[in-house]
């Protein structure tokens, strides 16, 4: 129930195209303003290529880079900085040529450099070692996330990676969810009171209810919640890839709004239609009724009877 496509229509935004990278590829752009977030702050292992626009070397990485992200999503992240044009961040992990690719596992303040080859199946195969090695690292106990600069977890520690199920919390943790729905309702209608001048639409719909424009801008079937900012008289889009948070959304509205955000045109050419759905009642979800079986017409002694 608490899963969502929120999408975000205007027709005001200037779109441009920068870097090596667009909204319609599986790299996720990378800046100083959401590395930590993204990046340190993350439980999941990250390649990360430092770039520079110009470099050679770098534009002939960028077609195997953007295969690797496609073979890897949801299992390893994969992120892009542009260090021509963010060089704090460069410098703050020791780039001095491009591309420098930098592997972010167990411990993400002293990431390893990638020496290996740069092809897509060179560089999948240095990603699947090293996510095998966190794995490892877990089972040991050494690390395997983001702890505020302290390696390991102890047993007592607040956050529980695995929640026991039970039949006095399985609707609160996995049917009623409402809260869950409500807690990114509210984070939007923040941010559309904070961008209010901009004259910016804001829709939102529930998972997989508008398929067709899901397709259309490459969202359906995983990774809600999403969100998509869509300019429909030039019909082209950005998606968020970044976090879906208040800071995550408002970084990407707010590059966007600068006409630093990547684009891609609408899938199909023309905008899809939207299909008319039954609103939202605000409630939790409820399990659907069974019906009792009656089983006191049943003649069980008339039934065969096998013997072992």
């Amino acid at each position: 129930m608490a899963r969502l496509v929120l999408g975000l229509v205007s027709c005001t935004f200037i779109f441009t195209v920068n870097g090596l990278y667009s909204s319609s590829d599986d790299v996720i752009e990378l800046t100083p303003s959401n590395f930590n977030q993204e990046v340190i702050q993350s439980n999941s292992l990250w390649l990360v290529e430092f770039f520079a626009p110009w470099c050679g070397h770098c534009q002939r990485l960028t077609p195997e880079w953007k295969k690797v992200a496609t073979a890897l999503k949801d299992i390893v992240k994969v992120g892009a900085v542009d260090a021509d044009k963010h060089q704090s961040l460069g410098g703050q992990y020791g780039v001095q040529g491009f591309p420098t690719i930098k592997i972010f596992g167990s411990n993400k303040n002293r990431p390893e450099d990638y020496q290996g080859g740069r092809t897509a199946d060179a560089i999948v195969d240095a990603a699947l070692s090293a996510l095998r090695q966190l794995v490892k690292d877990r089972l040991a106990g050494r690390g395997g996330g983001y702890s505020s600069g302290k390696q390991g977890r102890s047993e007592s520690s607040s956050k529980k990676d695995v929640i026991e199920l039970t039949d006095d919390n399985f609707d609160k943790n996995v049917l009623d969810r409402a809260a869950g729905r409500n807690s990114y309702l509210e984070v939007l209608l923040k941010l559309a009171d904070k961008y209010k001048k901009k004259m910016w639409g804001w829709l939102w719909t529930e998972a997989g209810a508008q398929s067709e424009l899901e397709n259309a801008l490459g969202i359906g079937g995983f990774g809600y919640p999403a969100m998509a900012a869509i300019n429909a008289r030039k019909m082209k889009f950005a998606l968020l890839k970044g976090s879906f948070s208040e800071q995550g959304i408002n970084e990407f509205l707010r590059e966007l709004s600068f006409g630093r955000g990547s684009t891609a045109p609408v899938g199909g050419g023309t905008f899809p239609a939207i299909s008319t759905q039954e609103p939202w009642d605000g409630k939790d979800g409820e399990l659907p009724v069974e019906d009792d079986i009656d089983l006191s017409d049943v003649e069980l002694d008339d039934l065969g009877k096998d013997e072992l």
